[in-house]
């Protein structure tokens, strides 16, 4: 079974898809990680994210065992990560990478922008995941403060604002709900509540596909 998941940063879509990986027993991917990994790579090495020889140099070489860590959850990196996700060639080196990782015997859930538009438009479940930017500028706030970084809420929300605009209007996979896709809005529910509400999505798809 492949379950995509798709929103916008900070709606919760990650957390959600690592506890639907442990409920199903699922391997899971932040596909965002991907184009972290790529960006963190570009400023270590003392690049501009907005080089496309650069990034796409970052992303050939990038190994999916290198994106895990505290130094890709800056928001240095976060916005760098969403200038050279905009890249068509970043986006096609990273793009068969996500697709092998989905295709595992037992299936996989991944989390991003466009997995079930583009990456895994032949997924079997498919939410959309997404809350107020408000919401999500507290929560991303929240978590940046937890772990003593010395940031605003203000300029939070500002940074939400601009990486929205940036990923639904780039030219290449741009972040957009799929037609088949489920849509869950996070904002007034918990993160146990909504982790019900997308397991009865996801139950009562599986049982319509059995049906027909």
């Amino acid at each position: 079974m492949i379950i995509a998941i798709d929103g916008p940063a900070a709606s919760g879509k990650g957390t959600m898809a690592r506890m639907l990986a442990d409920h199903y027993d699922l391997a899971h991917l932040d596909t965002g990680a991907l184009y972290r990994g790529v960006a963190w790579q570009v400023l270590q090495q003392g690049g501009d994210p907005a080089d496309a020889e650069t990034a796409l140099n970052a992303a050939q070489n990038l190994s999916i065992s290198g994106i895990s860590g505290p130094e890709l959850r800056t928001p240095e990196v976060a916005a760098a990560a969403s200038i050279v996700a905009a890249m068509e060639p970043v986006r096609a080196a990273i793009l068969q990478v996500q697709r092998d990782f989905a295709h595992q015997p037992k299936g996989a859930v991944l989390d991003g922008r466009d997995i079930g538009t583009v990456v895994c438009p032949e997924a079997d479940v498919k939410l959309f995941i997404t809350a107020s930017v408000e919401e999500r500028a507290r929560r991303r706030h929240a978590e940046l403060v937890a772990g003593g970084k010395d940031v605003t809420f203000e300029g939070v929300l500002a940074d939400l604002q601009e990486r929205d605009a940036r990923d639904s209007s780039r030219a290449v996979s741009p972040l957009t709900q799929a037609e088949d896709a489920h849509l869950l809005d996070t904002t007034k529910l918990s993160i146990e509540a909504a982790f019900k509400r997308a397991c009865d999505l996801i139950e009562t798809h599986s049982q319509e596909g059995v049906r027909h």
